[in-house]
């Protein structure tokens, strides 16, 4: 890692990046995060996947040989200079629009030995016709080199324009490699097809997720915060989940890869998506 930076005159202005985002559905911005943050953020990674005895994942999805921990704000104050990172946040906020939320936070270590990630669609689990506007806009953060050989992110440019999202098992002819040196960040389009690749490196791969939503999926009145968790407990359990403690489709509404249902009851029936892909 140098501390040489991309200078303002031959990175893609906001306007072009989400240009591109619009017409190939991704963009990256080279060496757009300053060394210092990048070291900081590695470091702060390593602490709390150790605070934490982060494990690795179960499955293809999750990655045999890879890291994920979740809900990085409440980690560490460090992880809350990320998604307000102006470069970034402007970019995405050109995608969405001012009033995008943070939908979720991840840091991934990718080990050496991970094979391929399936391909998927951060939206998909979201039950819309395709295409559509864009509701998530995502921020991968490169905190190491991403390289051909430690599985820099595929993806199939155009691929947010298609009718569906990818079959279980499909491997796009047409794909691109997000390589790109640490301090870099890939945007892209939460509809775009994509997936880790495979680590053949002796070497980690580390990373950061910073996955923004539209404003408007969400309550119109926010019920986690209009409700103490005493007076939901004494709900039904359709109300409950009416309410914020449950998932959608598996996967929307998680907290730590936890059904927020369970907080309540502990013997409620969970169905999460990382459990039904192996």
């Amino acid at each position: 890692m140098t501390d040489e930076t991309t200078s303002d005159t031959t990175r893609p202005s906001t306007a072009e990046a989400v240009e591109q985002i619009t017409r190939d559905g991704y963009t990256i911005l080279e060496r757009v995060v300053p060394d210092d943050l990048v070291a900081e953020l590695v470091e702060r990674v390593d602490v709390a996947m150790a605070r934490q005895g982060t494990a690795y994942g179960t499955n293809t999805f999750l990655g045999h040989h890879t890291r994920r921990l979740f809900n990085l704000l409440a980690r560490d104050p460090a992880f809350a200079r990320v998604p307000v990172f102006e470069p970034v946040l402007d970019v995405a906020s050109g995608v969405l629009d001012e009033g995008l939320l943070v939908s979720s936070m991840t840091a991934i270590e990718m080990n050496p030995g991970q094979a391929p990630q399936p391909f998927h669609a951060d939206d998909g689990s979201i039950p819309l016709p395709r295409p559509h506007v864009p509701i998530t806009c995502v921020a991968i953060w490169a905190l190491t080199d991403f390289t051909e050989e430690n599985g820099a992110t595929r993806l199939v440019p155009g691929s947010h324009r298609a009718d569906r999202i990818p079959r279980k098992g499909e491997q796009p002819d047409e794909l691109v490699e997000a390589t790109m040196p640490a301090g870099s960040v890939l945007v892209y389009n939460g509809s775009v097809w994509h997936g880790g690749g495979e680590n053949r490196s002796d070497a980690r791969r580390m990373g950061l997720v910073s996955n923004y939503c539209a404003g408007w999926v969400r309550h119109e009145e926010n019920q986690l915060l209009a409700l103490s968790p005493e007076q939901v407990a004494a709900f039904p359990p359709r109300l409950r989940r009416m309410v914020g403690y449950g998932i959608y489709r598996g996967l929307i509404g998680h907290v730590d890869q936890v059904d927020p249902a369970t907080w309540l009851d502990p013997d409620t029936a969970s169905d999460l998506v990382w459990d039904r892909i192996r």
